[in-house]
């Protein structure tokens, strides 16, 4: 198992860690800064170095019994097991991606008695698809996201134990990924200082700490994708 170090230490950007195994599939260590493709947000990519060498990762993804695969790029050398390593991810990529990922949240809150049936989260654009009989105004959705920017809302995570999905089953509001049971304990996303907060949900992803972080966002368009499936795609107004 890989102690994901990213749940807890999102804006670390490099540390140390022990090669326990390195396949075809790729390479894994004993803990990773390096946050895993899973929830439709994309696996972090960077660089592991050690004292014979260096090697630029191009994915990052779950492998078996909680190993998390560093995908090196292809034909490159690889550190032997028992290797010290130091990893430092794509800093740049990965907060632009935990901007868009807060964002998300926030579209999300906006919409909070629909279901979200899929999305995904990108560096140029991102989207949700939510289970709507009508689609919203494209206009007000975006000035209503802004606001929500421009309040500078805390955004914080906390664990839970897991049998709280149970007695508050809404918590859960995306139909296209569940929430991993099992381990006793679930990661909630919170938005907001307030009572009720902005947003509260699971989630494992990697976010920033105030939704001003975020930055201004647009709303490219909202499609039809189904008799109640409508499509809402965003991204950050700067452009990357």
């Amino acid at each position: 198992m890989t102690e994901p170090l990213f749940l807890d230490a999102p804006y670390r950007t490099t540390a140390t860690a022990t090669v326990a195994a390195s396949g075809p599939e790729g390479i894994v260590l004993d803990q990773t800064l390096f946050y895993a493709r899973s929830g439709g947000q994309p696996g972090d990519t960077g660089r592991l170095a050690w004292a014979g060498g260096e090697v630029a990762i191009v994915d990052t993804v779950k492998g078996e019994a909680g190993a998390i695969l560093h995908v090196p790029a292809p034909d490159a050398s690889r550190p032997p097991a028992g290797a010290a390593v130091t990893l430092t991810i794509d800093w740049d990529r990965r907060h632009r991606l935990m901007r868009n990922h807060t964002a998300l949240h926030l579209l999300s809150a906006l919409l909070r008695g629909a279901a979200v049936t899929g999305g995904s989260v990108g560096l140029d654009k991102s989207r949700l698809d939510f289970d709507l009989p009508d689609p919203p105004a494209k206009e007000a959705i975006e000035a209503q996201m802004n606001a929500l920017v421009a309040a500078d809302h805390p955004v914080t995570m906390q664990w839970v134990d897991e049998a709280v999905l149970d007695t508050d089953p809404g918590l859960v509001r995306t139909l296209s990924v569940k929430p991993p049971r099992g381990a006793g304990r679930v990661r909630l996303l919170r938005i907001g200082a307030g009572n009720p907060p902005v947003d509260l949900q699971p989630c494992g992803g990697t976010h920033v700490a105030r939704t001003g972080e975020i930055g201004p966002v647009r709303v490219l368009k909202i499609e039809n994708k189904g008799r109640q499936n409508r499509r809402i795609s965003i991204a950050l107004a700067d452009g990357g």
